[in-house]
């Protein structure tokens, strides 16, 4: 089937709640848009998308989502400049990698203009719920699970594609305090750490809690074989700077392809900073700790673009980073969303106008 905007049929609410909502103090994901879009894979096909009102889901008890975990999603975010436009950020990037995660689960995959022409139509009918506050933007999470039923373990044979958003408010995690984690893994080669699947996140929380009962706020992951290289910092991927060099690890079975991480390494080769995708070890990093050569580090990703790591544990031992004024973390972080908020030229090509 062929989809446009002219096909996708929209049933709107009979009365909106926006004038309920507290835009000057918004939490991050908690409060969410008058409609959604929704779209069903049956008999082989996807169907039509339509967009309704923000609603619960209704599944059979033996829909296959509950047992066998067959779900994937992504994360992005609409912004709107001053004069009233709506952007996003490397949206295609978000629809290619939705499909990947789908192929790795065996969910059929979503086509680019049932993912593009539903997303737009959405974020027009919801167009006053994107905020325009100083670093707000509207969170948009497309989703596809398993609403197949039967309790057999197989792949199901329907799934639903949703698109929901959540005004979200300026995102300051401020510095963070992480443990580099030796013992649980969050993926091994040939496993699913590459998708964007539900189960990847619901196997980080254990020992990010034992990590949190320990003073940190998050963890360090490790490689599952020998925990000796530095892979992500909890849902985000991590940058290492060692002097002047921006080192973050290479992607793989294990590692996640953020984009947040893509653009962070085309904007530093843009910029002239030294950049390395390489392997880290962890004795690496903490020698760098010792002899004061390790200036920063950071995580990368949608929410929060880049979240700096004030310090880190390992092995019963802390190590604090410096502060630094003109740190590149915040001048990558500056040079993206000066892009997604359109107050900069974009030589990049990544600004999509809705």
């Amino acid at each position: 089937m062929n989809i446009t905007e002219q096909n996708i049929t929209i049933e709107k609410v009979k009365q909106s709640k926006i004038n309920q909502v507290d835009f000057d103090n918004l939490s991050f994901g908690s409060v969410f848009t008058d409609h959604m879009l929704v779209c069903d894979y049956k008999d082989g096909a996807w169907e039509a998308p339509k967009v309704v009102p923000y609603q619960p889901i209704t599944l059979d008890p033996s829909s296959k989502i509950f047992h066998y975990g067959q779900s994937i999603f992504e994360g992005m975010k609409a912004y709107k400049d001053k004069e009233d436009t709506i952007w996003l950020f490397r949206p295609l990037e978000n629809q290619k990698r939705l499909n990947i995660s789908a192929k790795r689960m065996a969910i059929p995959e979503i086509p680019e203009e049932y993912f593009m022409e539903g997303l737009k139509t959405l974020l027009k009918v919801d167009k006053e719920w994107i905020p325009q506050n100083e670093g707000s933007s509207l969170y948009i999470r497309p989703f596809i699970f398993a609403s197949g039923e039967g309790f057999h373990a197989s792949p199901a044979n329907e799934y639903k594609f949703i698109i929901a958003c959540a005004p979200s408010g300026a995102y300051f995690s401020g510095k963070v305090k992480v443990l580099i984690e030796e013992k649980y893994s969050r993926s091994a080669n040939g496993g699913v750490g590459y998708a964007k699947a539900g189960g990847n996140y619901a196997g980080q929380f254990y020992p990010t809690q034992l990590a949190v009962d320990r003073g940190y706020n998050q963890v360090i992951w490790t490689d599952d074989n020998t925990h000796e290289y530095i892979e992500e910092a909890g849902a985000m991927n991590i940058f290492v700077r060692i002097n002047d060099t921006l080192i973050t690890g290479p992607t793989s079975d294990r590692i996640l392809d953020g984009i947040t991480r893509k653009s962070i390494l085309e904007i530093a080769k843009d910029e002239g900073i030294k950049a390395e995708v390489r392997k880290i070890t962890v004795s690496e990093v903490v020698a760098a700790a010792k002899d004061g050569s390790l200036k920063e580090m950071f995580g990368a990703g949608t929410a929060a673009v880049i979240s700096p790591i004030a310090g880190f544990g390992f092995r019963n031992t802390d190590y604090d980073l410096p502060e630094i004024e003109d740190s590149i973390a915040e001048r990558l972080k500056k040079r993206i969303t000066d892009i997604q908020y359109n107050r900069a030229e974009d030589t990049f090509g990544w600004r999509y106008k809705v």
